[in-house]
């Protein structure tokens, strides 16, 4: 997840640069007074979600397959867990013993 999450940013980075240029050349648009910064900073970010949304979809699959696999095992250990209990439990109620 760290690396899809640093590439991530870094699309984003590239696009402030790109958006920043555009918008002091003249390319695109200033925003109104102070709002300049934010306009920049929402026009990059409204570019960079589609662009990493379909460049980093192989990564952002591997991410899942990880985290999902981790889950499988945490789930396993859990259920593990719970049977020797159970089992413990059912020994100590069969020799009469309060669990």
């Amino acid at each position: 997840m760290l690396r899809y999450t640093l590439m991530r940013l870094g699309i984003f980075a590239g696009c402030l640069m790109v958006v920043w240029g555009a918008v002091y050349s003249g390319i695109f648009p200033r925003g109104y007074g102070n709002a300049n910064f934010f306009w920049v900073l929402l026009l990059a970010l409204v570019l960079s979600a589609p662009i990493s949304w379909v460049v980093l979809r192989k990564e952002r699959e591997r991410a899942s397959v990880r985290v999902a696999g981790k889950v499988d095992r945490i789930k396993a250990n859990l259920e593990a867990n719970r049977r020797q209990e159970d089992g413990v439990d059912d020994t100590a109620r069969a020799q009469g013993q309060p669990s």
